[in-house]
């Protein structure tokens, strides 16, 4: 049996973040979706992306096998499920029978079958419910997965605890840590090879887990509390407040105070400022003294727009989520449940509006205009430089790709 990890539809909700890479790559808790699969299973996997994405997904990841069909026996399962293990012993004990469809609700989990009975002209761009649940007996199933973006922060806790448990490397140190630092609860803190952790910093792991990976820096006076991931080569500035369910990427820098709040690799917040239930995508800069609200004045449930429907998220605490290779400008206010596109640029006074789309220029007082796409590319290609990576042929067409899809829908 073959194993493909598919995108659906439903990343139309998730567009402002997924550009640049698959649903599968988004993160919540201590891993991507794509992680918690490949943990979890000993089966290898293959995956499935849209077409836009394919060249730049094997150019990033040359290993893995991509929209390739090579079974008459292929068990599909969404790439917006979260792989805990419930779902992980399904797929592994034969529980997921041929020419059956299992669905949470409305929402597609897995199906099985001879893939040339469906897709005699290969894998669509994007598997439709409707489509399969039209030829397929459809089963009901438990499954937990990622409907909407501020699934990602709502779930988020839960997962962090959740993985952290399954850790066996919490209560080991093989980093440098200075005698004036701080270690609280040290049984639930683990420190990787080559980490620092400098004079007055305070990890408290009191009431959850403190992971800090190879190279990692934590800076005088820092304190993170409860469960915090410092990704590798990631620096945690000095006297940063890092509060708890905080996911910090491989090479971001991070100061100021955070809480609740995913930041991709290779992503800064360097200065002072709050971010809080946030998801902040990779190659972003939050300039100083950016603050997001996370919570409404009248502690009133948060209203997102998704497709030009207005939806009750259903949570009280929601912040800001940011597209790649976006930035904000000094002393830059966000509302609560602010949505950021891939690569705008927002400054000025006053609160921009909550839904701002790609390739934008501007702020409340100015308004906003196009960002050139040689202009964006410009900065992409300079900030990526900054972090030693060059921004490939493959990568530029996948941003100009972007760009395009971005002028279709706004005509």
């Amino acid at each position: 049996m073959q194993l493909i990890v598919f995108e659906d539809e439903g990343v139309e909700r998730f567009r402002p973040l997924l550009h640049l890479k698959p649903i599968y790559h988004l993160r919540c808790g201590l891993r991507s979706l794509r992680e918690k699969f490949e943990s979890s299973l000993q089966l290898p996997i293959t995956f499935h992306t849209r077409k836009t994405l394919e060249a730049l997904f094997r150019e990033e990841n040359p290993t893995s096998i991509v929209n390739d069909i090579h079974s008459d026996d292929v068990l599909f399962v969404n790439g917006r499920a979260i792989c805990d293990k419930a779902l992980a012993s399904k797929i592994e004990s034969d529980y997921f029978e041929r020419d059956k469809a299992y669905f949470n609700g409305g929402q597609l989990v897995a199906f099985r079958l001879n893939p040339k009975d469906l897709f005699k002209d290969g894998l669509p761009n994007l598997i439709e419910a409707k489509f399969i649940s039209e030829r397929l007996p459809v089963i009901q199933i438990d499954c937990t997965l990622i409907s909407f973006m501020w699934d990602l922060i709502r779930l988020h806790p839960i997962e962090f605890k959740r993985e952290a448990k399954q850790d066996k490397r919490f209560g080991m140190n093989f980093g440098k840590v200075h005698p004036r630092a701080v270690l609280v609860n040290e049984e639930r803190i683990f420190i990787d090879e080559g980490a620092d952790i400098k004079a007055g910093a305070v990890l408290d792991a009191d009431e959850g887990y403190i992971y800090i990976s190879r190279n990692a820096k934590v800076l005088p006076n820092a304190v993170l509390m409860n469960n915090v991931f410092v990704g590798e080569g990631a620096t945690v500035k000095i006297g940063a407040k890092i509060y708890s369910n905080v996911y910090i990427g491989k090479q971001s820098k991070v100061g100021g105070e955070v809480e609740d709040s995913i930041i991709e690799p290779f992503a800064n917040k360097q200065h002072e400022g709050f971010l809080g239930h946030s998801y902040i995508s990779s190659w972003c800069n939050l300039g100083a003294d950016t603050n997001n609200s996370d919570l409404k004045n009248n502690y009133s449930t948060v209203r997102m727009s998704v497709g030009g429907k207005e939806i009750d998220t259903k949570m009280q605490f929601l912040g800001l989520l940011m597209g790649e290779h976006s930035k904000s400008g000094i002393n830059t206010m966000f509302n609560t449940g602010t949505v950021v596109g891939l690569s705008s640029n927002i400054f000025g006074a006053g609160f921009p509006p909550k839904n701002i789309g790609s390739f934008q220029w501007g702020g409340a007082e100015t308004g906003f205009v196009r960002y050139e796409l040689e202009k964006a590319l410009d900065v992409a290609r300079a900030v990526m430089k900054r972090r030693n990576i060059t921004l490939s042929a493959t990568y530029e067409a996948a941003f100009r790709q972007a760009y395009q899809e971005e002028i279709q829908l706004t005509k």
